[in-house]
């Protein structure tokens, strides 16, 4: 895999010195999770902004210096923060009917600009009562087809794991991206678990180039990951790296192709409590489409591969606006995990009412189809309903 995305790295590197930067140096690509204000943190950001108003006006007259005494050249910090409860039900045998009301996450974030070329983020989250650092990273991004950040921040692998949680139109992320990008990863693979949010600990080139037809969107975009690979908040333990990239294209715009791979290895301790070093190696490819009406197209197929084991899993979902305000989305997925000999099916019918733009409701059935090994109900029927509202 490693020979594979060295030489894409290379090739976006030379060739689009000649390309025309975008306005903005701004992706098309999504590498990073989206980040909106709520209605408190607009005003709150509004008045930093006014307060610093006379600073970046001054900045722009003088010429860019670096120093520890700089002061200038530094962008109002932009505040923001969401949260998504829900209900779930389910009628599974010994279920119980389900975890009933449980806060799903509560999340909230900082970021801004230092030197108009480095970009910053903080993103914290809290499930209960446990609180936990989601992102930490700057990014050197002076050049839209050369882009270096460090820090702490989403894997590049799988087109719905960069994705918002209050963007992805289902009510929580499907089994491909849970079990094969780290959200509940299928090996328990990580220090905390397996479970990381698809976020590791590195370092990140990436970058977008060759702009084509009349609205001069970039046809090519390229993400080559170098990182701990033992998952969000925790050091190297076995002392090696892994590697995650991407290759996508979009050939129209709004349309994009991708092919995603990740090659590395992680600790984990036996049924005797040693510690064995194990292979983790994956790869998947998709497609996704979106437009401005709020249409929505996504599927994705991913295979991993280990010595303790293998996993496959696909999804296809698709959302189309009824009105301004209601949104319907359908949703198949499947997951093999030949490593626990487990096999799910799952059908879901997503209704959506976006009522304003930071708040909207979710109502979420799924009907789940087990495989021949599953003990206890081969079909059983949920019912999750969500809310959302920034603040």
């Amino acid at each position: 895999m490693k020979k594979f995305f060295i030489p894409l790295a290379a090739m976006a590197l030379t060739m689009p010195m000649m390309a025309a930067e975008p306005e903005g140096n701004t992706s098309e690509f999504m590498s990073e999770e989206p980040l909106e204000s709520g209605f408190l943190t607009t005003y709150l950001n509004n008045a930093i902004a006014s307060s610093m108003e006379s600073a970046p006006a001054a900045a722009e007259k003088k010429e860019l210096q670096y120093g520890r005494n700089v002061t200038d050249f530094i962008s109002a910090p932009k505040f923001g923060g969401y949260v998504i409860g829900r209900y779930q039900y389910s009628d599974k045998d010994g279920a119980k009917g389900g975890p009933g009301f449980n806060q799903r996450l509560v999340r909230f974030y900082i970021d801004g600009t230092i030197l108009k070329d480095f970009a910053y983020r903080i993103q914290i989250q809290t499930n209960n009562d446990g609180f936990h650092m989601k992102d930490f990273f700057v990014e050197w991004k002076k050049y839209s087809y050369f882009k270096v950040k460090i820090g702490q921040f989403k894997r590049a692998f799988g087109f719905e794991n960069p994705m918002n949680p209050w963007d992805i139109s289902t009510g929580d992320y499907s089994l491909m991206t849970k079990y094969l990008t780290g959200h509940n990863d299928y090996l328990g693979a990580d220090t905390k678990g397996g479970t990381n949010g698809g976020r590791d600990m590195g370092l990140q080139v990436q970058g977008d180039f060759m702009p084509v037809g009349e609205d001069n969107h970039n046809l090519f975009h390229y993400q080559l990951m170098v990182s701990n690979g033992t998952g969000i908040n925790c050091n190297d333990t076995d002392g090696k790296k892994d590697i995650t990239g991407t290759f996508q294209v979009q050939p129209v715009k709004g349309l994009f192709l991708g092919f995603f791979g990740w090659k590395g290895t992680f600790d984990k301790a036996n049924a005797a409590g040693v510690v064995e070093n194990h292979s983790r190696n994956r790869y998947a490819f998709g497609a996704k489409y979106d437009d401005k009406s709020g249409m929505s197209f996504r599927t994705e197929y991913a295979h991993g591969q280990s010595d303790l084991g293998n996993c496959e899993a696909f999804y296809a979902v698709a959302g189309m606006p009824l009105n301004d305000w209601f949104k319907l989305t359908g949703q198949y997925q499947w997951a093999n995990n030949e490593m626990k000999q487990q096999k799910q099916t799952v059908l879901s019918l997503i209704p959506e009412f976006q009522l304003h733009k930071n708040l909207k409701f979710q109502i979420q059935y799924n009907y789940n189809i087990m495989g021949s090994h599953a003990t206890g109900d081969k079909h059983f029927n949920e019912l999750w309903l969500e809310t959302y509202f920034r603040f």
